[in-house]
């Protein structure tokens, strides 16, 4: 065998750098060109595609329908609750706030017409002052009416609140009864300085009382009957707002009360497929409960519904009205005493006293002869016929009230009376009429208006009792909103959790 130099073997054994190591192409130019890097890992794949394999999964779509549940019944609960704050915000506006207030605004006609009565009562009485109920009666009622319309004078201002139009016209009565009580107080004293017998006073007494009672008549009563009737609309813009609110919120608590029965029967369904349960206790709780809040909501705010306009129409309404009544029949009974206390004027106030009488129980009629025939007439008919318009004409219009038949009748036969009594005054001579007026025809009106406060407490206890019912049915589920939100919310956990640990 022959040997192999050692320089020849290590060549064989050597690479060939033409075969291991070609240096790296060149580029046109000369400019030699990188080599190829080693390969990337594969990219990830994108995080819309795991969320949408999340979702399709068992897990994912018990989350996705549970939470379609829970956002159903948060609107069923938060329905509910605006639609509960609504009813209590229009019964708290007419029971307890504005209304209240309003009915205020109608005494304050009451207090300033009683207030020139009883002046014109101390002026006819004279010296005589065991006359019929006698004069300090006059003075002291007289005193109370002043503190009733100072009282009267300060809820209206409340009620007035931002408006401007309104503070003006509180204003100008505040400020015109402070001039009227100025020249009540020095036709009283010039009155009581004369020491006249009961009939019309001096001619002195007469100009300075003239001033008074025409203040008050044409400046002071109006601007009080205008505040009433305006303070009447703030309390039925307010029962007209609130019942719209309420109507919207039945109608959206029976919407979502659907969603929400509809999520947790979808939930309890996919449930009993996919995990082979037929119920699951929780969620069936959780839906009773969702259907009761939803069954009881809708029927409770139908009911405040009834209730709210029952209030305003059977309780406000009358109340206001009668108020009103009562008022202008108290300044009718004024003109009785101005008519005989005023010679010169007699024929003023009994056109006055007409009017009047004509807005309190309206009956067709020309003169005060023909008016009394057509009351005396239609009260022997009611109820069998309604001839009568003006404020005790509509309220015997209205019924349903336990009693309110009768309350009428004994008013309109009241009413009657006093009116044949005035018939009887004003054929009497001068005397003899100052002496009916300050004893029978005073009683008669009495009477007259013990009946008519009667009728309206009649409507007050109804109007006081729809108010209360409204707000016990309110308070009851208001009670129990914030229990059922938080026991749904537990109950839906206990019945979603365990099928969801499952899968850990």
């Amino acid at each position: 065998m022959t040997p192999v130099p050692t320089h020849q073997a290590a060549a064989a054994q050597a690479p060939d750098p033409a075969v291991t190591a070609s240096p790296p192409p060149a580029a046109p130019g000369g400019v030699p060109v990188p080599a190829a890097s080693p390969a990337a890992p594969p990219a990830p794949p994108p995080r819309t595609g795991r969320l949408s394999s999340r979702l399709q999964s068992v897990p994912g779509r018990v989350l996705v329908i549970t939470t379609a549940a829970v956002v159903a019944l948060a609107l069923l609960f938060g329905a509910l609750s605006s639609s509960f704050q609504s009813v209590r915000d229009g019964l708290d506006v007419i029971g307890h706030d504005a209304g209240p207030q309003v009915v205020a605004t109608a005494d304050l006609y009451f207090a300033l017409s009683d207030m020139d009565t009883q002046v014109a009562n101390v002026l006819l009485i004279g010296d005589e002052h065991g006359l019929g109920k006698g004069r300090q009666r006059a003075l002291d009622v007289y005193e109370q009416r002043r503190s009733d319309a100072g009282r009267a004078v300060l809820q209206a201002s409340a009620l007035a609140g931002a408006d401007p139009a309104e503070r003006r016209t509180v204003q100008a009565v505040l400020d015109g009864l402070g001039r009227y009580e100025r020249l009540a107080a020095r036709a009283m004293l010039l009155d009581e300085q004369a020491g006249h017998r009961a009939g019309p006073p001096p001619q002195r007494v007469l100009e300075v009382y003239r001033q008074a009672t025409d203040l008050m008549r044409l400046e002071l009563l109006p601007m009080a009957y205008n505040l009433t009737l305006e303070s009447g609309t703030v309390v039925r813009r307010a029962h007209e707002e609130q019942s719209s609110d309420v109507r919207t919120g039945q109608v959206l608590v029976a919407g979502t009360g659907l969603l929400a029965l509809g999520g947790l029967l979808w939930l309890q369904v996919f449930l009993a497929r996919r995990f082979r349960r037929v119920f699951n206790p929780a969620l069936v709780v959780a839906t009773v409960i969702a259907g009761m809040y939803t069954l009881t909501g809708f029927t409770v705010l139908g009911n405040e519904t009834g209730i709210l306009l029952e209030a305003k129409r059977d309780g406000f309404d009358s109340v206001l009205t009668l108020a009103r009544a009562r008022a202008v029949g108290n300044s009718m009974h004024g003109d009785q005493s101005r008519y005989l206390l005023d010679p010169e004027r007699a024929d003023t106030y009994e056109q006055t006293y007409l009017d009047k009488s004509q807005a309190v129980l309206f009956a067709p009629s020309g003169n005060l002869g023909a008016y009394y025939k057509a009351v005396a007439a239609g009260a022997d008919d009611y109820p069998g016929r309604q001839p009568f318009l003006g404020l005790i004409g509509q309220e015997s219009a209205r019924s349903g009230l336990p009693g309110h038949e009768a309350a009428v009748i004994e008013v309109l036969r009241r009413y009657e009376e006093f009116q044949r009594a005035d018939r009887t005054m004003r054929g009497l001579g001068p005397r003899q009429a100052v002496e009916l007026r300050v004893d029978t025809l005073e009683q008669r009106f009495g009477n007259y208006d013990a009946a008519l406060v009667e009728l309206a407490g009649l409507h007050r206890t109804a109007f006081d009792r729809a108010v209360r019912s409204g707000e016990e049915q309110v308070e009851e589920l208001w009670f129990l909103l914030p229990l059922a939100v938080v026991s749904t919310a537990v109950l839906i956990v206990a019945g979603v959790w365990p099928r969801l640990s499952e899968y850990r």
